[in-house]
């Protein structure tokens, strides 16, 4: 497989320490708040590679975090505690707050076909890990107390800028406009790796440290959960494109100045989903989140299916048109999928040949919009419906569309609408008898050529909101 590297920004081979595994982490959410579904682009495109991962043989350990402390407002360590945030708008406590939204959060996954990592950490649950990395840092001189808070010294790097280009003045303290200062700070991206002096009197989270009572900063929960569930060396860091500075940049300081050695090999990163005003937010215009998609009645799997058309490196801008156009090319999809009829031997050869080519297609930096193009590949395909319905259903397990069980279902509607009268004529509609009493009534009338009579009964199907469509050996009917 060849993946697009952040940390080099090149496509690379993709090599793990342990041949055949994989050690992968993704950024989870702050759970103070639900998720809106620019968010989840990036846990979509994330799940699709772990599938990816797994079908092309790699064993994979994923873990994620779930950040219920230490998140404020800015990234880069100012502003209020997102958490805390949270419980004065809803009036509960922050433990109440991270679970409830914890659970909203796996939900909206659920709904999408979001797998759940193998590992899932609350950030609170791992402050000993912390802890003892912190300890490190301050033995080996790469972190400093100062105000009562424990600094990681940026300066002490050969290289801080992982990701990006910035100048070497941007370390100096305010230097850049516009930059709240904190004073406390002997370098400009010296970040917190542990609050000892609260910002806030009525901090709801705090612990015994060596060097008091506090609270972990929010970058070191991703290597202190990373290191104890994947180990020293990890293959596969995943994160919104937003995370790369400074999240990412910081967890690769501190990880590296602690563990001795390089850290992470390969870095993936989902650029952002756009509305046409800008970046999506939880603070501006409407929180489009899933449960929003449902009420607005979008099937949530063509949200996913939109987000496959496009590549995780590109910007993806969202309209109701766009999902409108997603939604019925899905659902066009399911219904040329549900045409198919199951039984029969699957062709073994043209099997292997297919799959051979979705691997390739796929392992080409995660082209999923070339994945989806693979499935209607297969269904122009030289070769009976079965080999179809088994290459589609094994394609699906990595592009997770619950294709062929929506075409299952939709071939049980069907089937429940077709009324066939005694001379074989079939009515396709909505499963509504007094409906199909009617089309047969006209069908009778045609058939004894009571023309007057059949052009009385279609106006009346008219005006009762439906439409006729005659077709060989019967007729279809909908309402519109």
């Amino acid at each position: 497989m060849y993946l697009y590297n952040s940390a080099t920004h090149k496509k690379e081979e993709f090599k793990t320490h342990t041949p055949g595994r994989v050690e992968m982490y993704t950024c989870g959410p702050t759970v103070y708040h639900f998720a809106h579904i620019g968010n989840l682009r990036s846990y979509v495109m994330e799940d699709v590679l772990e599938k990816y991962l797994r079908y092309a043989g790699y064993d994979v350990n994923r873990v994620m975090n779930i950040t219920d402390v230490g998140h404020l407002s800015s990234d880069a360590d100012t502003g209020e505690d997102k958490m805390l945030k949270g419980a004065k708008r809803e009036h509960k406590t922050v433990l109440e707050i991270a679970q409830f939204y914890t659970d909203a959060f796996f939900e909206d996954c659920r709904r999408l076909n979001i797998k759940r990592p193998d590992v899932v950490q609350p950030a609170t649950g791992c402050i000993d890990e912390y802890i003892r990395i912190i300890s490190k840092l301050v033995d080996t001189g790469y972190a400093y107390l100062a105000g009562g808070n424990v600094y990681f010294d940026s300066s002490k790097l050969a290289r801080y800028y992982i990701f990006n280009d910035h100048d070497e003045e941007d370390l100096a303290v305010g230097v850049r406009e516009g930059v709240e200062e904190d004073e406390n700070k002997r370098n400009r991206n010296d970040f917190v790796l542990w609050f000892t002096k609260s910002k806030f009197e009525d901090q709801a989270l705090k612990w015994d440290s060596p060097w008091g009572v506090g609270y972990p900063g929010w970058h070191i929960e991703c290597s202190g959960i990373s290191m104890k569930y994947n180990g020293e060396f990890l293959d596969l860091h995943c994160g919104g494109v937003d995370n790369a500075f400074p999240h990412h940049t910081n967890e690769i300081a501190q990880s590296e100045s602690y563990l001795g050695h390089p850290w992470c090999t390969h870095w993936f990163h989902v650029h952002h989903l756009n509305t046409n005003d800008g970046k999506m937010s939880k603070s501006k215009g409407e929180f489009l989140t899933v449960s929003l998609l449902e009420e607005k009645g979008y099937d949530p799997l063509a949200y996913r299916y939109f987000c496959l058309q496009s590549h995780y490196r590109k910007g993806l801008v969202f309209t109701w048109e766009n999902l409108d156009n997603a939604q019925g090319a899905y659902q066009k999809l399911v219904g040329r999928i549900a045409a198919l009829v199951p039984g029969g031997e699957v062709d073994h050869e043209i099997f292997v040949d297919y799959k051979a080519r979705f691997l390739q297609q796929m392992g080409n930096d995660l082209n999923t919009s070339m994945g989806v193009t693979a499935i209607f590949d297969v269904l122009k395909a030289k070769t009976n419906d079965a080999t179809k319905l088994a290459l589609i259903g094994d394609f699906d397990t990595v592009l997770s569309l619950s294709l062929l069980d929506k075409a299952a279902a939709k071939r049980a509607e069907i089937a429940q609408a077709q009324t066939t009268s005694a001379g074989g004529y079939v009515i396709t509609g909505q499963g509504d008898p007094e409906i199909d009493a009617l089309v047969l009534q006209r069908y009778e009338a045609k058939k004894a050529k009571n023309f007057a009579e059949a052009d009385r009964i279609r106006d009346e199907l008219k005006a009762l909101g439906i439409e006729i469509v005659d077709v060989k050996g019967g007729v279809n009917w909908k309402r519109v």
